[in-house]
């Protein structure tokens, strides 16, 4: 069994080797999926400080980043914005044709493409990246279909899970560590 086991690891370790390109849904990955309003009807959204930092390692590798979200918030374009993500697309429950005009913009393709999504919605662009990751309170479909589920929760740090899981099939995760000892 532990060969079988090393054997999908190797498999998933040369997918994510090749990732130029991260791409995170929002709500279910970089939130915990909940939706907050205040009285007025403002919307508010909570990140987890961990996806963050993953993002920014990423991006220190030379990993580009994007977003692709079902729902339009400011609180998104903010947190894209200080965390630096190149590419935002809002409004988008249509994430594939949302991934493939990605591609287009971009230079990149689905062979160097990752996606972490948790739900039907993101069930299609998973199917299509290189590497498609599902957190484990998604949907048992996108899990199924997924290469590989997180064993964190969305918005309970699976993003940076996702993040350090690319960047350790690259080799690169040990030496970005090494510099906060």
């Amino acid at each position: 069994m532990s060969n079988w086991y090393s054997q999908i690891e190797e498999t998933l370790a040369e997918k994510a080797a090749s990732v130029r390109l991260a791409v995170f849904d929002v709500d279910g990955i970089l939130t915990n999926g909940q939706l907050l309003f205040t009285a007025d009807g403002h919307e508010v959204k909570q990140f987890n400080t961990l996806d963050g930092l993953g993002i920014k390692l990423l991006q220190k590798a030379g990993i580009e980043s994007a977003i692709i979200t079902g729902r339009r918030s400011p609180q998104v374009e903010q947190r894209a914005r200080a965390l630096g993500i190149t590419w935002v697309e809002q409004g988008r429950e249509d994430k594939l044709t949302a991934l493939q005009e990605l591609w287009q913009r971009s230079g990149h393709s689905a062979r160097t493409t990752a996606y972490i999504g948790d739900d039907l919605p993101d069930l299609a662009a998973i199917r299509a990246a290189s590497f498609g990751a599902c957190v484990p309170n998604g949907h048992p479909l996108v899990q199924q279909h997924a290469d590989w589920v997180t064993h964190r929760c969305g918005g309970e740090g699976a993003a940076r899970e996702f993040c350090e899981f690319i960047l350790q099939a690259q080799g690169r995760l040990d030496k970005i560590l090494n510099n906060y000892l």
